[in-house]
């Protein structure tokens, strides 16, 4: 048997598409044959596989289930939860793998898979080895059994294990996502008093939508917050890897200033260690990180990318302004929105202020939103690379570690092509709003000169 899988959903870091037009059963049963083919060509038998609370996440999982083991592996059931407690299976269970069924933050009409196999994340090249691998049919045979594994509550144990923070009054928002039965086991270990909205899973999303990283979704927790004077409020995205903060007033805690906060404890537990943070983080992150005596490391978006140069330099901490915070330290070095939450409770708790006060002492600045530009997907690095090249030509202080980052005396801006989309993204950030406007002029006066128009601003 051969199976095509529709190219738009072979993405970089995972797989993903609209279920019942990209994403189909027949494609979850699918990638099961072909996932079991390449697990055993690297002598692994034994896969955990999770699932999110998504309508249609049962349907793909069994399916996906009936691929695995037909293909001669053995599948773990672990049911349903956040990815990174599937994520935690994979280090605690006896297996040697993991998928995820989740659509992430995605609307509701989305689902996917996040492969895991032998301590990696499957990525990027692999993802498209995949898809030949199925188009070529090349598939195993066999008879895997299924098995059953309640691991929520180790899980939980382990997300308090060593907990030494201080009882606040917290809100928090599981955006009826799969991270909701988690949290509610969660908050009754922790100390202080905690006020948990939509923690029902219900993959309809009926209250808003699962993203704590776009501020609007985040309104229900600020009303939270206020109505009931709390310290500050947390949410999660639909899987429960990414994180979103609010402090006392209402303001947004960005994926950056979480990571300014989270990296005082650990440079004190490790000193002079490396901090990963990627392109689109603020530079008042890396001279914190610097100022703390850490060795700050911009690295490319993408959380696969992360882990992967985590492993590679041995940082005991790293995120994304997406709200993924990886640690290692006292952790297992994978992205879970769940355990940063439980060490931002240590955080503030050690820093001796609130956190309002801990935001108010960081330093302001103006920063746009992502501006988006349309561009074809055979344009989309050539563009970037066009605009390295004059600016280099011209002089400027140019990092390309991620597209292109410019640093001027007014801050900085960064232009680079999305992983999953067919658009140029670019940021800026300056310590005033002229300075802000000299530097978004460079931006559009480079992409003038490479005849790329903006289409809209995406807060």
């Amino acid at each position: 048997m051969t199976h095509r899988f529709n190219p738009t959903i072979l993405r970089e870091y995972d797989i993903r598409g609209i279920v019942g037009d990209t994403l189909t059963e027949a494609d979850a049963y699918a990638l099961g044959r072909t996932f079991a083919a390449l697990a055993l060509d690297e002598d692994a038998r034994r896969i955990a596989v999770g699932r999110d609370g998504r309508t249609h996440s049962g349907m793909l999982e069994a399916a996906l289930v009936r691929g695995l083991t037909e293909g001669g592996v053995d599948a773990v059931l672990t049911g349903m939860g956040p990815s990174p407690m599937l994520y935690f299976a994979t280090h605690v269970l006896d297996v040697d793998g993991g998928i995820q069924v989740t659509g992430s933050h995605n609307p509701a009409d989305y689902n996917g898979f996040k492969l895991l196999l032998k301590g990696r994340s499957v990525f990027g090249q692999e993802i498209q080895a995949l898809g030949r691998s199925a188009a070529a049919g090349e598939w195993t045979e066999g008879n895997g059994r299924t098995e059953e594994v309640h691991i929520r509550e180790a899980y939980v144990d382990r997300l308090v294990e060593g907990f030494s923070g201080k009882g606040f009054r917290i809100g928090w928002d599981a955006g009826n996502g799969a991270a909701g039965p988690v949290l509610d086991e969660l908050i009754q270990r922790l100390p202080g008093h905690h006020y948990a909205i939509f923690s029902t899973v219900d993959g309809r999303f009926p209250n808003h939508h699962p993203d704590p990283t776009v501020e609007a979704n985040l309104a229900d927790l600020k009303q939270l917050v206020a109505d009931k004077q709390l310290d500050f409020g947390i949410a999660f995205d639909g899987d429960g890897d990414r994180i979103g903060a609010v402090d006392a007033k209402g303001r947004v805690i960005w994926g950056d200033q979480l990571l300014a906060i989270l990296a005082g404890p650990v440079l004190e537990a490790e000193p002079g260690a490396t901090i990963i943070a990627d392109v689109k983080a603020s530079q008042v992150l890396f001279d914190r990180v610097a100022e703390l005596g850490g060795k700050p490391l911009m690295w490319k978006t993408g959380h696969s990318l992360i882990k992967a140069k985590m492993k590679e330099t041995g940082a005991p901490l790293a995120g994304e302004m997406s709200g993924h915070i990886f640690f290692k330290h006292r952790w297992y070095g994978f992205d879970d929105a769940l355990y940063a939450a439980v060490r931002l409770i240590e955080a503030v708790s050690v820093s001796g202020k609130s956190l309002t006060e801990i935001m108010d002492a960081m330093p302001k600045t103006m920063a746009t939103p992502e501006l988006r530009f349309q561009v074809d997907e055979v344009r989309k690095f050539a563009t970037v690379e066009e605009v390295r090249d004059r600016l280099t030509a011209e002089g400027a202080k140019v990092d390309a570690t991620d597209g292109v980052r410019v640093s001027t005396s007014d801050g900085w801006w960064l232009l680079r092509a999305s992983n999953t989309q067919d658009v140029l993204v670019a940021r800026a950030e300056a310590a005033d709003q002229p300075g802000l406007d000299r530097l978004v002029a460079q931006i559009d006066d480079q992409l003038a000169k490479s005849n790329v128009e903006r289409i809209e601003a995406v807060h």
